[in-house]
């Protein structure tokens, strides 16, 4: 299955443009099964060459979806897909870029139309897309619109497929069978492994823990490992001898377990984990006012943080989206330097208190619900989801608003009795990263209940 698309953007300098427009079609190798396509509001200006080009420009984009609402639908499209792009290396770059700044990691493989137009139709005098589908003669229409690039590139593929006759070139950049590929050790890894969510362990031979992964599928990943044709992938898969698991039944503890154990051990693949993952934190201060502020700060265990985030861009982009979220003034959240109103002021959409014409205690309400809604729902609680086996349940302990670990248990009585409960749990670290990662995923996703220690009550 393919993903065939086609991007713009707003110019600039490398690795700091925005997506103003996407379109991607979802190709079977014979026909269009899915199709998306969008403006995209980068959150930047278009630069004037690029306007000039394609005739995007920025009030057309004022009223477009952030390109986080447009991430999950992008995701959903390109699963189980090769990227396939016209120059596809600047596409899926911008990609890349777009989701590191959510903390996402976008990793596909990808094909290029313009490689493969050399090589199985060469001596062309040029490969751009517009002459190149203009010589073989596949209609183009909306020239640099990402709708138009992307169906001239469906037709553009369709036609390589069918030129690459004895199928060496598709097979050279897709990757042959994983499993002709693999060394005997390897497949004999990946067999033993379950489908299982947990926690894995690659060892050299020595026995020594070389890296720490989860998955929600252990043999998946794995095979995505010793498949995989990166730097760093050949080198695991050179050294390492064999993988041992823990299943953990969900992965909100996977994620726990990952976090802590790569702190703990320092395997030498998992440099990236070793050191706090979460860099930025937001922060919120009372101004002589009285207004709550929020502030962007480097992380400091001093101190409280309402959310952390990976890095400096992620933490920005979200904070223009909870300023729109909850009404907030952008010279307060400071998104707009300023000594007089802000800009959201300016289009009707701040209430004023910028300019003090909304009270600091109507204001400060709505930045209240802001803090509750990323704090943990009690102090003293207990996350109650899937075990390991149908008739387990996992649990994670928060006592005074801190993690203590987690616990697996077939007895509700085990629960209900604070002395049994400290018995079955195991005791993890309290950091910025496990506090981020539990909120986190909270907030996304569903768990079986809450139970709220100090009401004794369930949600």
């Amino acid at each position: 299955m393919y993903a065939i698309l086609d991007i713009e953007t707003t110019g600039g300098k490398y690795n700091e443009e925005g997506i103003t427009e996407i379109a991607i079609y979802r190709f079977d190798g014979h026909k269009i099964v899915d199709q998306f396509c969008s403006l995209v509001n980068p959150e930047r200006s278009i630069q004037p060459f690029v306007v000039n080009l394609t005739g995007i420009n920025n009030d057309m984009l004022r009223n477009a979806p952030k390109f986080y609402e447009v991430a999950k639908r992008i995701i959903e499209i390109t699963d189980g897909c090769t990227i396939v792009a016209h120059n596809a290396k600047f596409d899926n770059r911008i990609l890349t870029t777009e989701f590191d700044r959510l903390g996402y990691d976008f990793s596909m493989n990808t094909l290029c139309t313009v490689e493969l137009s050399k090589k199985l139709i060469p001596d062309l005098p040029s490969y751009s897309l517009g002459k190149l589908v203009r010589t073989l003669g596949i209609p183009l229409s909306d020239r640099h619109r990402a709708q138009g690039d992307a169906k001239a590139t469906v037709a553009l593929f369709k036609l390589l497929l069918t030129k690459d006759t004895s199928k060496e070139i598709i097979q050279s950049l897709t990757g042959k069978d994983p499993k002709r590929q693999l060394e005997p050790k390897l497949i004999d890894i990946i067999k033993d492994a379950p489908t299982s969510t947990g926690v894995y362990y690659m060892h050299r031979k020595d026995g020594k823990i070389i890296y720490i992964g989860k998955s929600k599928n252990i043999k998946k990943r794995l095979t995505q490992h010793f498949t995989n044709d990166n730097r760093k992938s050949k080198r695991i898969q050179l050294d390492v001898t064999s993988v041992t698991y823990e299943v953990t039944g969900n992965d909100l503890i996977a994620q726990l377990k990952e976090s802590e154990e790569i702190k703990q051990s320092k395997p030498i693949y998992n440099r990236a984990l070793r050191k706090t993952l979460f860099n930025y934190q937001l922060s919120s201060f009372v101004d002589e006012n009285g207004y709550i502020n929020l502030s962007i700060e480097k992380a400091d265990g001093r101190k409280k943080a309402i959310i952390t985030f990976t890095n400096y861009q992620q933490a920005k982009s979200s904070l223009f989206r909870i300023t729109e979220e909850f009404q907030l003034c952008q010279k307060l959240t400071g998104l707009y330097d300023t000594e007089t109103n802000c800009f959201l002021h300016t289009i009707k959409e701040c209430k004023g208190a910028c300019i003090q014409e909304e009270a600091p205690e109507i204001y400060n309400q709505r930045v209240q619900k802001l803090i509750e809604k990323y704090s943990y729902l009690h102090k003293h609680m207990l996350i109650i989801d899937k075990g390991r086996e149908i008739d387990e349940h996992s649990v994670i302990l928060i006592e005074n608003g801190q993690y203590k670990g987690y616990g697996f248990y077939n007895l509700n009585h085990q629960i209900n009795n604070v002395e049994i409960l400290k018995t079955i749990i195991n005791p993890m670290q309290n950091n910025r990263d496990a506090q981020h990662i539990i909120q986190g995923y909270l907030r996304k996703n569903k768990v079986l209940k809450i139970v709220n220690l100090d009401a004794n009550t369930v949600n």
